[in-house]
């Protein structure tokens, strides 16, 4: 299945994406799309359903990230080993973990709002793993059995905040806008094995990331294990995979960095596309 929420921020609703594409109406089914509808019992109820039998969705309403009530906003550093190479950084021999705010989160077409003052702002295309259900102390075997879906995820990172102002990482990957998911969240039974996906992202119509997640050095069920040895996963929670070469960090002979009018597009297979405008920060 392909769930999602849309409706203006704050006042989304349920939704489905149907077989032909067309959005239906879940807010008279379940409340929202969130912890207490992404476990097992509760996503095999929605599978059940005949879409067509569900309200058409008319225009084209703004798309919310496709999960509510996230508690825990998790990611993974130097993911990939030819990004840990483009970044200078040696490989890692366990996963490199930090947060991101769950105050970045936001809509997959909502515009990126450059923080004030930043003059290194980049963009990086992530797999995204919905958990469904709590997780701690699991193996890698019980790991994808908590996974309710995944989605697409703009890791949007200002680089001056997080390597140049010391301490950890998380204070140039939680701005406000940092956070895009979605467009949907589409389930884990849909998506099959999660190491198989091509992703990419353009800046301005130019290619610039043009990865899979098949090189990811760590993968999903080693992560999502890894992960509940350190802390206990809950329902909604969010992680953040690690992204491909392309980032404008890693550029040559320069880094490029985003400014405001810039669009950046991206997506992963099976997982659908977001489309992002840059904008500036304004006081208020």
């Amino acid at each position: 299945m392909k769930l999602c929420r849309f409706g203006p921020p704050g006042q989304e609703k349920p939704g489905l994406i149907d077989s032909a594409g067309a959005l239906r109406d879940l807010s008279g089914v379940i409340q929202d799309l969130g912890p207490d509808q992404l476990g097992p019992a509760s996503l095999q109820k929605l599978a059940q359903l005949k879409a067509q039998s569900l309200p058409a969705v008319s225009g084209n309403p703004r798309l919310g990230p496709p999960v509510s009530g996230t508690r825990q906003f998790m990611a993974i550093g130097l993911n990939y080993s030819d990004h840990a190479r483009e970044s200078n950084m040696e490989i890692p021999k366990e996963p490199v973990v930090f947060t991101k705010a769950v105050s970045c989160i936001q809509g997959p077409n909502d515009p990126i709002v450059l923080p004030r003052g930043s003059v290194k702002t980049d963009w990086e295309v992530e797999l995204g793993v919905i958990i469904g259900s709590r997780a701690s102390y699991i193996t890698e075997a019980q790991a994808l059995a908590h996974v309710a879906g995944y989605c697409v995820i703009n890791d949007v990172s200002e680089r001056e905040y997080q390597l140049e102002r010391a301490g950890t990482w998380d204070k140039g990957k939680g701005c406000p806008t940092f956070g895009p998911l979605g467009p949907w969240l589409v389930t884990a039974d849909e998506v099959g094995d999660p190491q198989t996906l091509s992703m990419w992202l353009d800046v301005n119509g130019r290619r610039l990331q043009n990865g899979s997640t098949r090189t990811m050095i760590f993968g999903i069920a080693r992560l999502v294990s890894y992960l509940s040895n350190f802390m206990t996963l809950l329902p909604g929670d969010v992680i953040t995979t690690g992204t491909p070469p392309g980032v404008g960090l890693g550029m040559k002979p320069s880094p490029l960095y985003l400014q405001a009018g810039d669009v950046v597009t991206l997506g992963i297979e099976k997982l659908g596309e977001q489309r992002q405008q840059v904008v500036p920060w304004q006081a208020g």
